[in-house]
């Protein structure tokens, strides 16, 4: 159906319309309009990449070393 489409001359008439409707002074700012539109996109797509497949994996701190649950007897409180 779209096979034919994209060939050199249907893109020449595609622009050539494009520039009748549009005219030449609206056209650049369209197509600036376009391209920042398609990069935004592919930013916040990539961005959305990042976050569901982080590429390095977080740093961890180290577990503090575990403590005995036995209670200490101080010096002070030893028994005779």
């Amino acid at each position: 159906m779209f096979e034919g489409l994209f060939q050199p001359t249907h893109l020449i008439l595609i622009l050539i319309v494009a520039l009748l409707v549009f005219g030449p002074n609206k056209l650049p700012q369209i197509g600036a309009g376009l391209g920042k539109s398609i990069r935004d996109f592919k930013k916040a797509m990539a961005e959305v990449g990042d976050e569901s497949h982080p590429a390095a994996p977080s740093k961890q701190l180290p577990a503090p070393p575990a403590e005995s649950t036995a209670p200490a007897i101080a010096p002070e409180e030893k028994k005779a």
